[in-house]
This record gives C-alpha cells, structure tokens and sequence, in this order.
C-alpha cells in the first residue's frame, strides 16, 4: 500500500496547479525577507551616528525576524510538497529590494534604507494575498503573521525618522 501524505493524498491536499501557484508566491517573499535579514546584518555591522545603539540593536532583531519568517515560508513551501531556494545566487537574481551600500552607513541613511526596504516587502505581501487566499487559506494566513511583524518593524524604524519641520508662517 502506497503511504498516503498531505502532500500525495489528492482528498487532503490542493491540486498541483495551485501549490506551484501559491509556493511561487511564498518562494518570492522568502526571497525578499532573505535579502532582508542580510541586510540587517550588514547594516547592524555597518551603521554608524548618534542613534548607533538604538539601531544597532533594533537591525540585530530586524534580522532575526526576517530569518525566522523566511524560515516558516520555506516549511510551508515543503509542506506544499515544492523545494524552497534561498541560495546567495537566487537572492541576488530575484529579490525586489536594492542592494543595500557597502561600508559605514550614516543612521538616518540606514532608517532611510530599511524603511524603503520594509514598505516594498509589505506591498509585495499585501498585493498577493487575495490570490494566494484563492490558491491556499494556510498560505495566504502565514503570510498575513509575517506581514504583522514586518508592519511592526516599519513603525518602529519609522519612529527614528525625524519629525518634519514645522512650516514657517
């Protein structure tokens, strides 16, 4: 008798059509949180101004979230019976955010960087989750706990933006 898993029992699992739909979804998010948790790092090491400490310590948890979300994408993407790729080639190739600089960064350029990097990941997330809730509900909730925690981390980078000038009268 043929062992019968989630993934090769077609009365559990989603047809193979839709976990190649929605693993090609998750496999780009993995992708882009990736590229965002080397980036933390590189920051983390690199940054440098009067908010270092902050920051430093801040980039520090950034990376560790974004290593641990992309982790659970991954799972999920093996759940759907699909290999996940988060190799140095594949990040580079086809994640959505910039490169982030070499060398010592000034802290409101990293503030700068990272928020842009936190609001494309978040549309990215955002403007699939309808689709992906279409292919797979599990997915498309997985996807809503990391964007969760990637809004929660651009409000608190946010929060090290300086208040805009006040306008002369």
């Amino acid at each position: 008798m043929e062992e019968r898993t989630a993934v090769t029992d077609p009365a559990a699992a989603l047809s193979v059509d839709r976990r190649l739909a929605a693993a090609e979804i998750l496999q780009g998010l993995l992708v882009d949180l990736t590229d965002l948790s080397l980036q933390g790092k590189q920051a983390h090491w690199n940054v440098r101004g009067r908010a270092f400490r902050d920051l430093h310590l801040l980039l520090d948890e950034l990376a560790e979230s974004a290593r641990e979300a992309a982790d659970t994408l991954a799972e999920r993407c093996l759940a759907l019976g699909i290999p996940a790729d988060a190799r140095a080639a594949t990040v580079s190739r086809d994640s959505r955010l910039p490169t982030f600089p070499g060398g010592r960064v000034e802290d409101h350029q990293v503030v700068d960087l990272i928020v842009d990097d936190l609001h494309t990941l978040s549309e990215a997330g955002r403007s699939r989750l309808g689709r992906l809730g279409e292919l797979d509900a599990v997915s498309q909730d997985l996807v809503m706990e990391v964007l969760e925690d990637v809004e929660k981390q651009l409000w608190t980078f946010e929060a090290h933006r300086p208040y805009p000038a006040p306008e002369e009268a």
